[in-house]
């Protein structure tokens, strides 16, 4: 009975050990040079030729490898390839859930409406199989976002090599999220989600409540607390301008409607999340200084009457209009399609985007609209190295072909086990 209770554990501990996430990368010690690349710094510029160095995790230099400055540590060839800064994906709800299918592994929807206080960061997976595989693709931080109710809680931006999440986050609690009620409601649906729409009845009573939410809110923060109220608390950062409210909301009339009342209850640093139809109301957002973080490209239009490529184009219309546009996951299966974040980019500059502008929308755009450009989304000195080689175009799925990676300068691995079965089936059909 003794022999068969350890065998068992053996058992358990060997398919855990071969089920589990790459085991994190230790600290930088050894200091890289990467020269000759065609380096896409993430704020628009490009450098031919490049040379770039780190060290102790920090980049120390950036330039051209025509410069005559000595090299340090361990050198790179890149000649012929790419480098980038890794991307950042905004707004998705990356590692609070596994398998959709099991109840026990998604933590991403509380129960009840109002939650400013609910933590994504403390249910956050770094040992998940699904955030490893954004790896290969250079995606290496996200902005972990929970679901749900009117208002869903925080969101906190993580780096994708760690133990846990203490070890990964970059930035705590970065902003609080908020569902705005949508002024339509749908009364059938045809295939694809588009159908008929009708006035949402309930509409000005949903805004009313918000409203009231956050009066009681302010009343209780500017008062004598006789008891704590931990969702109050938790309202205090974006009341007085130390935290971002991200409202998810589509539609002219409701982002108009969500910024002009939250305007009015003092709120003033707010980002809009999804917004379908924010280029009707451009002017309102730029005087404003609000950004949006766009939904993915590959989805249809939301109404009968829209251009088929509206889609595609609105990342182009947003920044044309001088708003800080950033791009999100949020849509279905959105924990498995981040990996596909530099693609859904490309699409963007596929449909009139400057190439180097869709790369700022998943680099130093988000970066900014997240509050953690001081330390990554751009190839600068004194940022950490957290960055990637190329074979070709980061925003092309035919060349996105990764050959080194670096977070924070500690060398990764890019194997996953999605390239272990690729590499594994490619093998059988070689042996045909």
């Amino acid at each position: 009975m003794k022999l068969k209770v350890i065998y068992s554990l053996l058992c358990f501990l060997f398919i855990g050990n071969i089920m589990a996430q790459q085991t994190p990368a230790p600290k930088q010690t050894t200091d890289y040079s990467i020269e000759g690349a065609t380096a896409h710094l993430g704020n628009g510029e490009v450098i031919e030729n490049s040379l770039i160095m780190f060290s102790k995790g920090k980049i120390s230099f950036v330039g051209s490898a025509n410069m005559r400055i000595a090299r340090i540590g361990t050198i790179i060839n890149a000649k012929g390839k790419h480098v980038y800064p890794g991307f950042i994906a905004a707004n998705t709800s990356l590692g609070l859930a596994e398998i959709d299918a099991v109840r026990a592994t998604r933590d991403f929807d509380e129960i009840g409406n109002m939650l400013p206080h609910i933590r994504s960061i403390i249910a956050y997976n770094t040992e998940s199989k699904v955030v490893e595989s954004m790896r290969p693709n250079g995606v290496f931080m996200a902005q972990i976002t929970p679901r749900g109710g009117v208002i869903s809680g925080t969101s906190s931006v993580v780096q994708f090599d760690a133990w846990n999440w203490e070890d990964a986050v970059l930035k705590t609690d970065d902003g609080v999220h908020m569902n705005w009620p949508s002024s339509f409601r749908p009364t059938s649906w045809s295939f694809g989600g588009v159908g008929n729409f009708k006035p949402n009845k309930n509409y000005q009573k949903s805004i009313d409540h918000i409203e009231k939410y956050i009066t009681n809110a302010k009343s209780y923060l500017a008062g004598k607390k006789e008891a704590k109220i931990l969702p109050y608390e938790a309202l205090q950062g974006v009341l007085n301008g130390t935290q971002k409210m991200f409202v998810h909301v589509n539609g002219q009339k409701s982002i108009t409607d969500a910024v002009n009342t939250l305007k009015k209850l003092g709120i003033k640093n707010i980002v809009i999340v999804k917004g379908r139809e924010a280029e009707k109301v451009a002017d309102l957002l730029k005087s404003n200084n609000i950004p949006v973080i766009l939904e993915r490209a590959h989805r249809l239009p939301g109404g009968e009457d829209e251009d088929y490529d509206l889609p595609f184009r609105a990342a182009k219309m947003l920044s044309d209009a001088g708003i800080l546009v950033g791009l999100g996951m949020e849509g279905d299966m959105e924990r498995m399609n981040t990996r596909n974040l530099p693609f859904y980019a490309g699409t963007y500059a596929a449909y009139g985007l400057d190439k180097e502008k869709a790369v700022q929308l998943i680099t130093e755009n988000n970066a900014k609209i997240l509050g953690v450009n001081d330390k990554v989304g751009t190839l600068a000195v004194g940022k950490d190295a957290t960055l990637f080689i190329s074979e070709g175009d980061a925003l092309d799925m035919r060349t996105n072909i990764l050959t080194d990676a670096f977070i924070q300068g500690r060398k990764i691995s890019l194997e996953t086990h999605q390239t272990k079965l690729w590499k594994r089936y490619s093998n059988k059909y070689k042996n045909q």
